[in-house]
């Protein structure tokens, strides 16, 4: 039979009635034929109370210790939607990550999926076995540990298993009905749109929104998973939500199909560093060792053999980097005048896969916040994304006024 992928996240299981609601949508896909992989997030709440739990027992925690305690909410929730799916007469079992095997790398909280060998529920879906109920997030290491692999991870696994399996469809229900042109809690003119190119997408879930985990849309891509991003708490049809798919489904791309925005970035601004062959590695280097994501890098014009590197990471990341930056001052490996943290900015970006054959996207961006009285601090672009940071206090405003001045609220 034809295998359906379902992922439900934290929200829509969150109490029995909305595993009961969810275990319906299952058995509706089941009456079509379909043999489907459930995989679950744990219930709303949860994953952070055994955080807080562990952080409260071992401030310096053991992370092998950490994950076996944090996957367990995942595990709850299996076993509560496999008894669910039998109470409706659904032949379902729940699975583990290491009862699959789905095998991980060994990088305890922040594993990587390596391989899913799909013989073990195939063997019992043969056997009659309907629906296999699979605890996301999880996974075993090669030393036969428990693995995590980071927070949003349960999609990540729902597009492994698609792949796996040979999936007809991916479908990840959240608490809301598809993707947006932007956060509708910010303009109200925010559109559904009824598809995505999966490029478009990646942007996106880079550039702050969170809908769906950025590796998951990695994955999608690189297997060419179709997702379908839906409510679990509308009801449903062929048509709903949205189809996140290769840029060769979609008939025609408007020239910019969203407006991302993150809140909690941070500008960073080396002053005076020596303008000299190797000076990025010098500086770029540690800040990767030291586990900072930088983004925007800007190198201004040299003076007198010295120049300023700026680039910017997310605020928590501030501190680290600092740290990495003077440690590799004090090592001898770079020399710097200062170091300067704006904490108080936020990055606004454009997405879109027309931008490669439409131009002038760029001169409407900042024609529309210069009108608007932004002052833009940074600008980064690629092929489909042109990003700006800017302070933060208008950032709200920057998504409004370019949401509007890109028409978005026609795209569908």
């Amino acid at each position: 039979m034809p295998v359906l992928v379902m992922k439900f996240g934290g929200t829509s299981v969150a109490t029995l009635d909305r595993i009961r609601r969810a275990a319906k949508r299952v058995g509706v896909e089941v009456a079509k034929g379909y043999d489907v992989i459930v995989i679950v997030s744990a219930m709303s709440g949860k994953t952070n109370e055994l955080v807080n739990l562990v952080e409260e027992t071992s401030p310096l925690f053991d992370a092998r210790e950490y994950d076996a305690v944090v996957s367990s909410g995942e595990n709850v929730t299996a076993g509560l939607m496999a008894l669910t799916l039998q109470e409706m007469d659904v032949p379902a079992r729940s699975w583990q990550g290491w009862q699959v095997p789905l095998r991980t790398s060994s990088a305890h909280s922040a594993a990587r999926i390596e391989d899913i060998p799909p013989d073990n529920i195939n063997a019992k879906f043969a056997e009659g076995m309907r629906v296999a109920v699979v605890a996301g997030f999880q996974g075993i290491s090669p030393e036969g540990r428990i693995t995590t692999l980071g927070r949003g991870g349960s999609d990540t696994t729902a597009v492994a298993f698609a792949a796996a399996f040979g999936a007809e469809r991916c479908d990840i229900y959240t608490d809301v009905d598809g993707i947006y042109t932007t956060d509708p809690r910010i303009a109200d003119k925010a559109r559904k749109l009824d598809r995505i190119a999966f490029e478009e997408m990646l942007e996106l879930a880079s550039l702050g929104a969170k809908v769906l985990q950025t590796r998951s849309v990695e994955l999608a891509m690189r297997y060419n998973v179709k997702l379908r991003v839906l409510s679990s708490f509308e009801e449903q049809s062929d048509a709903a939500g949205t189809l996140v798919c290769s840029e060769e489904e979609i008939m025609e791309s408007n020239v910019v199909n969203g407006i991302a925005y993150s809140r909690d970035e941070a500008k960073m601004t080396l002053v005076s560093v020596a303008d000299r062959p190797g000076i990025a590695a010098a500086i770029f280097g540690p800040l990767s060792d030291a586990g900072v994501n930088v983004d925007m890098i800007v190198q201004n014009i040299s003076e007198e053999g010295r120049t300023d590197m700026t680039f910017s990471c997310p605020t928590n990341q501030v501190a680290r980097a600092e740290k990495a930056l003077q440690d590799a001052k004090a090592a001898g490996q770079i020399n710097y005048h200062d170091l300067i943290a704006d904490t108080d900015v936020a990055k606004v970006s454009a997405v879109g896969i027309g931008m490669r054959s439409q131009s002038g996207v760029a001169s409407k961006m900042f024609r529309t916040l210069s009108d608007e009285g932004i002052n833009i601090k940074v600008i980064a672009t690629s092929e489909i994304k042109i990003s700006v940071l800017i302070d933060r206090k208008y950032m709200e405003l920057a998504v409004q006024s370019l949401h509007d001045a890109f028409e978005l609220e026609g795209a569908a």
